[in-house]
């Protein structure tokens, strides 16, 4: 049987792509677990610096549930009133949502083709997003008779404004490449065939670089969105503190002024 998942480390980056191209790598349980278990790896393995979440295929990068097993599970759950199917949030999309926005590493997304429901609320969990021109979005949930979930809630908020978010989330409908680059979306937009090779290039990068300041970063970040400026202020202050005692910041000194580039450790 095909993993639904692929997990593969090197040189510091986790790898982590999604394996069910002939089913538009929907989610099912089994794809669910894997990639949870995955994320949680990528995020609490040390040896990993930055972490590249894809799919395989050039039609999607994930359509969110696999509405065919979720029929299955639905009317299983009406024969035996356990109401378990609808457990996935807690058991799955929220364990994944935050090992992604929570890892103390970048996370980079790879965006294929149809990132849909729960795939969009994956993409928008990372930290920055490259996409293929011939990929699209879409919130999906209200078509299902669904409310949000994987974070899009927060995130879709934060990245688009409450109004446009509130639009696509009531009114579901395909967003292009070029327009999810113009509402934020996309950091990103490159051709499908050069994708996989962007996405990888930018990803080593940040595997490469001060792993302790870029998870700082992205920590401080996420601070200020819901702090106050002076509970921000403080925030930096710790932040820059931790950041100024890795031996990272060292390194980078010494190189600005032997007028080398630095090499990082990650620590």
């Amino acid at each position: 049987m095909t993993d639904t998942v692929l997990y593969e480390v090197s040189d510091g980056l986790a790898t982590i792509t999604l394996n069910r191209p002939e089913a538009m790598n929907a989610l099912s349980v089994a794809a669910k677990v894997a990639l949870r278990e995955a994320v949680r790896s990528a995020a609490e393995d040390p040896a990993v610096r930055a972490v590249l979440l894809t799919a395989a295929g050039d039609r999607a990068f994930c359509v969110g549930q696999d509405l065919k097993e979720h029929i299955g599970l639905l009317a299983a759950d009406r024969e035996t009133g356990s109401g378990q199917t609808m457990s996935t949030v807690r058991e799955h999309y929220n364990p994944i949502v935050r090992a992604l926005a929570g890892a103390a590493k970048p996370v980079v997304a790879a965006v294929n083709g149809v990132a849909a429901g729960a795939g969009f609320g994956f993409a928008l969990a990372a930290d920055y997003r490259i996409v293929a021109d011939t990929a699209s979005f879409n919130t999906s949930f209200a078509g299902v008779a669904l409310t949000a979930d994987s974070g899009i809630s927060w995130t879709l908020p934060r990245v688009v404004g409450p109004g446009r978010a509130t639009d696509l989330l009531l009114f579901p409908r395909s967003i292009s490449a070029q327009e999810a680059y113009e509402l934020g979306v996309a950091n990103r937009v490159v051709p499908a065939g050069e994708l996989r090779a962007e996405a990888e290039k930018v990803a080593r990068a940040l595997a490469e670089g001060p792993t302790v300041a870029l998870a700082a970063l992205k920590e401080s970040v996420a601070y200020g969105l819901t702090h106050s400026l002076e509970e921000t202020l403080e925030k930096e202050d710790e932040l820059q503190t931790r950041a100024g005692s890795s031996e990272d910041h060292a390194i980078a000194v010494q190189a600005f002024v032997n007028k080398e580039k630095p090499k990082y450790l990650g620590r």
